[in-house]
């Protein structure tokens, strides 16, 4: 009812109020749009609301969308939330960001004369030949100003317990030359179990200065109580971790261990893919006492075959095995740093039609749109159940596990060599066949 009667003094005001065209003639497309748009807004308002009422939320202000119709131009307000997201798909279809960044990269290389023949072909297939200047600066600016509200929001509401970093390579034209650029990316974890963009920039190189900068950044918008950070083993990125956030682990990749103990054996395809068939196995055991038992066991039998990955997987131990420390059910999420990887591929896959961006902005606009779109999609569902949040200790170091006797050691190094035994012959099967 309360909707109603909004949409009700919402036309007797139009009514009342009628736009006039110069000559005192009444605008009756301006009418027709300020009655859509003024429905619209009060039907999304009231759909809001519901959902809180029924979820025990809360509004949180809104954000505006621009809606093209046969009427005009309407300026939507779409309600946001304290927690998760609403979002009206049966008025709205959700922004394509990604894709206006690509179309304005384009656009910007025809205007500095870099663009490139299949590029071109790109352009005329999204029909860029179409688009006026004018155009594409509504797109930029459209989308550097959601870019901008990501980078810059308050992020102290919940504590952060996890947190997942990562670079990406990308070719942008820097100072009038093509250079490999790093996009940097920080996704966390709070203690609720939703995933949040934390941060994205582009930067020189990946270095200790440039991460120390980044992290810097994120951690002065209000990130707090990070416990474990996951990442690969670049030098220059642990040493911002431990200055930055002090006191919280760090995990090393799993994925990025198994791949340089791989790389060891670069002289034999045939035993790289033996470490990795003996290295495997080791993270998928669900005991914390038989994936450490697996880990020295598989440092044993690669003395034998390649000495320098033993001597990689005996360095890396601590780091490798941090995930350990927090709950089980928690385990196949820390453990890698697949989060980002997912994210980073979308980043790679759309700059591919770009090949080179013609100028930071441009590469940190499309790297921008891609954490909003994953931003906006991570509002829809929990990373982490609340059941399986609960599970972890309120104090960090709080789960210390007991000692295993003899007899569970034991017990362990029985599992752990039957896990990679049977990874060994199912790769024999394999080549085999």
């Amino acid at each position: 009812m309360t909707a109603m009667s909004s949409i009700a003094e919402a036309t007797i005001s139009a009514a009342t109020e009628m736009p006039r065209f110069a000559d005192g003639s009444i605008n009756l497309q301006e009418v027709l749009r300020q009655l859509a748009e003024s429905v619209v807004n009060e039907v999304m308002s009231a759909e809001a609301d519901q959902l809180c009422e029924a979820t025990g939320n809360s509004r949180n202000g809104y954000r505006e969308r621009m809606l093209t119709t046969c009427v005009g131009t309407l300026t939507l307000r779409v309600p946001k939330l304290r927690s998760g997201s609403f979002f009206p798909e049966d008025v709205l279809e959700r922004y394509q960001r990604v894709d206006r960044a690509v179309v304005a990269a384009v656009a910007e290389m025809y205007a500095t004369g870099t663009s490139t023949r299949k590029v071109q072909r790109v352009a005329a297939a999204m029909g860029i030949e179409r688009i006026s200047r004018d155009q594409v600066s509504a797109i930029c600016a459209s989308l550097d100003s959601e870019v901008e509200e990501l980078s810059t929001r308050p992020l102290g509401d919940l504590p952060t317990p996890y947190l997942w970093l990562d670079a990406t390579y990308v070719k942008c034209r820097r100072s009038g030359r093509v250079a490999s650029t790093a996009v940097v990316t920080a996704i966390g974890c709070d203690s609720e179990g939703w995933r949040h963009v934390l941060g994205v920039g582009v930067v020189d190189t990946e270095s200790y200065d440039s991460w120390s900068a980044f992290l810097g950044r994120v951690r002065e918008r209000g990130v707090r109580g990070v416990r474990l950070v996951t990442s690969d083993a670049h030098e220059g990125l642990r040493r911002a971790v431990e200055e930055t956030f002090q006191g919280a682990a760090w995990q090393r990749c799993a994925v990025h261990l198994m791949r340089d103990c791989a790389r060891a054996a670069s002289g034999s395809r045939r035993t790289s893919r033996r470490v990795s068939r003996i290295v495997a196995p080791v993270f998928r055991l669900r005991e914390a006492g038989a994936v450490r038992a697996a880990y020295h066991l598989a440092i044993e039998m690669l003395e034998g075959c390649c000495p320098e990955a033993a001597r990689i997987l005996e360095e890396a131990e601590p780091d490798a095995l941090a995930y350990l420390d927090f709950p089980p059910s928690h385990w196949k999420r820390l453990r890698t740093n697949n989060l980002q990887e997912r994210t980073n591929r979308e980043i790679k896959r759309r700059s591919r039609v770009v090949q080179v961006f013609p100028s930071v902005a441009s590469l940190e606009r499309l790297a921008g749109a891609v954490m909003c779109d994953q931003d906006e999609e991570w509002s829809r569902s929990r990373y982490f159940s609340e059941r399986v949040m609960s599970e972890l200790p309120d104090e960090p170091g709080a789960r210390q596990a007991a000692a295993p006797t003899g007899e569970q050691l034991a017990a362990f190094r029985l599992v752990a060599r039957r896990a990679i035994e049977a990874s060994l012959e199912l790769a024999d099967e394999l080549e085999a066949a």
